[in-house]
């Protein structure tokens, strides 16, 4: 299993455009054989700020993830255009 978050900072000007890219990017994404859990979060107390928290089922899944076409309509082409940073903490099941 590959457990992972991603988070990043937007303008606030962004952030309905930002909520409407990420339900078409988690909706396309939650269909694929190899995905486990994707969520996205916008975080509570900072408008500009998303979390996401994503489980694949192996690296193959992630790297299928990642070449998928939705993935380069909608986070390359669309989040990563609006983000200002973002930052990816790798994670380990513990049970």
């Amino acid at each position: 299993m590959v457990s992972f978050t991603v988070r990043f900072r937007f303008t606030p000007e962004d952030h309905a455009r930002v909520e409407d890219v990420l339900r078409a990017l988690t909706t396309a994404t939650r269909r694929e054989p190899g995905c486990v859990s994707y969520v996205p979060h916008f975080v509570e107390g900072e408008p500009d700020a998303v979390v996401i928290y994503e489980q694949y089922r192996d690296e193959r899944a992630l790297e299928a993830h990642r070449a998928s076409e939705h993935f380069q309509q909608y986070a390359i082409g669309g989040l990563y255009q609006m983000m200002k940073d973002r930052s990816v903490e790798n994670l380990t099941a513990i049970a």
